[in-house]
């Protein structure tokens, strides 16, 4: 995704309960590696955007109740946090 010059990599996490955390939690360190890496590889096989500024969002939706939407977080840079 482009927001103006930037490239934006989305990850979007869902959880139904929060038995074992939310879908924001879901995220962690392990999980941001794999996505840094899965980028670099992008920006090495795509060179016309490996110039460009990029950064990380989180598109994280926790469902309340079955059927229901949900709530939908989106946090944009969410690893210069």
């Amino acid at each position: 995704m482009l927001d103006g010059d930037t490239v934006v990599f989305v990850e979007v996490r869902s959880r139904r309960h929060s038995a074992w955390g939310g879908a924001l939690e879901s995220v962690d360190m392990r999980k941001r590696q794999r996505l840094a890496i899965s980028a670099e590889l992008f920006l090495q096989q795509n060179a016309r955007w490996s110039s460009h500024p990029c950064r990380f969002d989180i598109v994280a939706i926790d469902a309340r109740t079955p059927g229901s939407a949900g709530h939908l977080n989106w946090i944009p840079n969410a690893f210069d946090t």
